[in-house]
């Protein structure tokens, strides 16, 4: 018969147990949300993560992320946050598993992404709002309208709750960055961490870079007049109509609000008849059969104007993530909905709040010395270069800021990666040449230039 151990040594080694567990949850990252390996992924030397984070704890209202830490020595790298835009659409599925993250799902397996901004920085992906991708509300009472405040709320409560679960990640540097609606998304987020620190010093936040973002409704989607007309996508007279009878922020105004004037109907079927269901608005360049990865701006463009979505590369990351050996080494789960989506269909978003202008608040990050690039595929009719341009230019402006980098080209490798123009070495606009909507996607290594050139805060290469 073995004897009992005495209470005083039970009660110790509890204790000690307890301690050790301690330790080394407070110095790794957490254990539960490890990535052992995702199915067909190849061999690689970098940790990854994903989980859920609470954000509300009363309403059951939990956020989705996946992170891939840096492929060589993550402790000195920076960390990054990444969103996409939609409003409603899928940092995973379009950031992490299209554009810039370590893999890109082929059939049954993964691929590397040689130009994976893993290699760089920390990559954290977050599916934003709620009811986006894996992200869920169990509480059936939180079926509301979710708007730009309650999603900056939520994105802040996640990365503070990410931050204790990641301590080794608390001071690191912190950039944000994201692309399309994330020109709200990433804005607002940034102006409540700036006031948290405030009160309590957490975010060591270095940079914000945005990508064909909407900063302003009105310059923003009449650029696209302009845009149209001199790539040839519409004639003199309906350019004509286009920026006189009827401009498209207008027509957007009023779709939303449901009183869509007969003169704006018949100028954007004219503008949709000669821009052509076959031409993808986010690559005037790309022939069609591209994914609806793409339409992470839809709701940007109201289907009445004419944006068709083809489906021939999205179905390799809807099959992916839909699988249930996936979605386990994921930790995921599906809440609500039958099967994860690229843009989410059940999200009841406050498309109004696309009017009230972002850049504004850029400016509030320059004045406290945070640098700020924006850049722009030159290929992306949807937001184009030629309004965050403006917007850009006109806030230096307003700041005072004089020209340090005057505008010119940029090199990625002996080729031209797009053109550049930098204001008071914190204010910068860039292109990529032959790029998108999702610049990453359909320019890798020429984003990963500029991406880098951003972490390090230099000027993007003048010569090959």
């Amino acid at each position: 018969m073995l004897s009992l151990l005495p209470w005083k040594t039970i009660i110790m080694a509890v204790a000690l147990l307890q301690l050790y567990f301690f330790i080394e949850t407070e110095s790794f990252p957490s254990l539960f949300d490890r990535i052992d390996r995702l199915p067909g992924q190849p061999q690689v030397g970098f940790q990854q993560y994903s989980g859920y984070v609470t954000v509300d704890d009363k309403k059951q209202r939990a956020l989705f992320y996946y992170f891939a830490e840096a492929e060589v020595d993550p402790a000195s790298k920076p960390l990054v946050l990444w969103l996409n835009g939609g409003p409603g659409c899928s940092s995973l599925g379009v950031g992490a598993f299209s554009e810039n993250g370590p893999f890109r799902p082929r059939g049954d397996v993964l691929v590397r992404n040689q130009y994976s901004w893993n290699r760089e920085a920390n990559m954290l992906y977050l599916e934003s709002p709620i009811g986006v991708g894996f992200s869920y509300a169990t509480d059936s009472s939180s079926d509301e309208t979710v708007n730009d405040k309650i999603t900056a709320r939520d994105n802040l409560v996640f990365l503070r709750k990410w931050l204790d679960r990641f301590p080794l990640y608390r001071n690191r540097n912190l950039f944000i960055t994201g692309e399309s609606y994330a020109g709200h998304y990433v804005p607002q987020l940034a102006e409540l961490m700036l006031q948290y620190n405030n009160k309590e010093k957490l975010f060591n936040l270095k940079g914000i870079a945005l990508g064909n973002p909407v900063l302003e409704f009105a310059t923003d989607f009449n650029s696209r007049a302009e845009y149209f007309w001199s790539h040839g996508l519409i004639s003199d007279s309906t350019y004509k109509l286009f920026t006189s009878v009827c401009n498209y922020s207008r027509y957007v105004s009023e779709y939303y609000r449901g009183n869509v004037s007969s003169i704006c109907s018949r100028v954007m079927r004219q503008v949709s008849g000669e821009t052509s269901r076959f031409v993808d608005k986010y690559d005037v360049t790309l022939d069609v059969c591209i994914s609806s990865v793409f339409s992470q701006s839809k709701i940007l463009s109201p289907q009445q104007v004419g944006e068709t979505i083809d489906v021939c590369v999205e179905d390799e990351i809807v099959n992916y993530l839909n699988r249930r050996d996936v979605q386990m080494a994921l930790h995921a789960r599906l809440v609500g909905v039958r099967q994860w989506a690229v843009c989410s269909n059940i999200l009841d978003y406050e498309l109004l709040d696309l009017e009230i202008p972002t850049i504004s608040i850029v400016g509030k990050f320059i004045k406290a010395g945070i640098p700020v690039l924006v850049y722009s595929g030159d290929q992306d009719s949807v937001i184009p270069l030629t309004g965050s341009r403006t917007l850009v230019h006109r806030l230096a402006k307003e700041l005072g800021l004089k020209t340090t980098v005057p505008y010119r080209v940029w090199f990625e490798g002996q080729q031209v990666g797009g053109w550049t123009q930098v204001y008071g070495n914190i204010l910068s606009f860039a292109t990529i040449r032959g790029a998108s909507h999702e610049a990453p996607f359909s320019q890798p290594e020429r984003s990963l230039v500029l991406f880098k050139s951003f972490l390090v805060g230099q000027p993007l290469p003048a010569a090959f």
